[in-house]
């Protein structure tokens, strides 16, 4: 579905949206889809995704978030993520340009777009599904539970606080 001068998201309010904002609205929109998320998670090459999420297939989701255009036109790093999940989407705020997101430098033909704001987010273009191999999403499953299993531990009891590791 695509967004129209009408839609909530495409407010002028929208220009000062920070990437917290962007990413509760993804996780909003996900949570109602079935698919739960975390934020910041560490990945075994060294990156950081913004959001890494499960959906009810077991599939794995990866969103990157832009909130300036420089910060998106300046990552050349983003494809480091798509050998550690099936779908993968950028994250954008409604007042961001999208133009460079439909280059082949952005590889539209697999990588989704969702325009969010702190309330709410929607799909414009869909990720075109790459499975990960069995053995791949299994580890990643597994880091995903762990990670969160960790930051839930360490809500109830401060003390048991560990940092987020790839262990």
């Amino acid at each position: 579905m695509a967004a129209s001068a009408s839609h909530p998201l495409d407010s002028p309010a929208a220009s000062a949206l920070t990437a917290s904002d962007v990413a509760r609205g993804i996780a909003r929109l996900f949570a109602r889809n079935d698919i739960w998320c975390l934020g910041e998670v560490p990945i075994r090459n060294g990156r950081r995704a913004d959001l890494m999420g499960i959906d009810a297939r077991g599939q794995v989701v990866i969103v990157e978030i832009k909130v300036a255009r420089a910060d998106l036109l300046g990552d050349a790093k983003w494809p480091d993520y798509l050998d550690f999940c099936d779908r993968f989407f950028w994250g954008v705020p409604p007042g961001l340009d999208r133009a460079p997101l439909e280059s082949e430098a952005y590889r539209p033909d697999s990588c989704g777009v969702i325009v969010a704001d702190g309330y709410d987010a929607e799909i414009l273009r869909p990720a075109a599904l790459a499975p990960l191999a069995p053995a791949r999403r299994k580890a990643q499953v597994e880091q995903l539970a762990r990670i969160a299993m960790r930051r839930h531990t360490a809500l109830i009891d401060p003390q048991c606080a560990a940092p987020d590791t790839l262990a």
